[in-house]
């Protein structure tokens, strides 16, 4: 699985920013392994974040996409777990990312509540797909979308929708130029009963995204207002 490098931050805590260039996990598999690559989801864990892990855990998602857990950052939260995931076509993956829950028993000021959910989106595109000066706003619309969906509740969403472009020369120059967009993101997930949040649907509602950036149909028929990006031009090879 391609994890998604670079920085995480969580834009709305005003924390540290994590990076993540931890090692990738090299084996395939479900994300309903061990807590133990994901970060302290362990038995010394709160009750709330425990029970808030082991409902991403058992999620049942859709087919097209593979999730693994993977290393959490250390400086974001008390409490930390981490997924990645990769939209899977044969042996290429169209986008991929990581999804990461912070917990904080005494709560965060700029959270309004003790979890928090931090993202990192990113998929290639077509180059007059990048070209669109709407993109950005579409993109972020997207992830918005994906949770209002879902019927999800949160608060004080924060981000940036990032697309670059890369061009090759010399000993590169037969490769064609390529674009590719990056959605940063992070949300505070309402709180449930016993203060523990619907993370299986939050999880949920982020692979909507993901597939949606890779430009899969949306999972359920029938719904015109559901846009996505066209398929992309050379995918990247896992």
């Amino acid at each position: 699985m391609a994890a998604a490098q670079g920085r995480l931050s969580d834009g709305a805590g005003g924390m540290d920013d994590a990076k993540g260039t931890e090692e990738e996990a090299r084996h395939k598999g479900s994300h309903h392994g061990s807590g133990g690559n994901g970060g302290n989801g362990g038995s010394t864990a709160p009750p709330a974040f425990a029970a808030a892990v082991e409902a991403l855990r058992a999620a049942r998602l859709r087919p097209q996409i593979e999730v693994e857990a993977t290393r959490a950052p250390q400086r974001l939260a008390p409490h930390a777990y981490a997924l990645e995931a990769a939209v899977v076509d044969g042996d290429e993956d169209l986008a991929d990312g990581r999804l990461v829950l912070l917990h904080d028993p005494a709560g965060h000021d700029a959270w309004h509540g003790t979890f928090r959910l931090v993202t990192l989106v990113r998929a290639e595109l077509e180059p007059e797909m990048a070209a669109d000066p709407l993109l950005p706003e579409v993109c972020w619309s997207w992830l918005t979308g994906a949770l209002q969906a879902r019927g999800l509740t949160y608060g004080e969403p924060s981000g940036t929708v990032t697309r670059a472009s890369s061009h090759y020369f010399g000993g590169l120059s037969a490769r064609p130029s390529a674009s590719q967009i990056e959605i940063r993101a992070s949300w505070t997930p309402r709180e449930g009963l016993g203060g523990v949040p619907d993370t299986a649907a939050h999880l949920s509602s982020w692979c909507d995204l993901l597939a949606q950036v890779a430009g899969l149909p949306p999972a359920a028929p029938g719904d015109a207002s559901v846009v996505t990006l066209p398929q992309r031009r050379g995918p990247q090879s896992r």
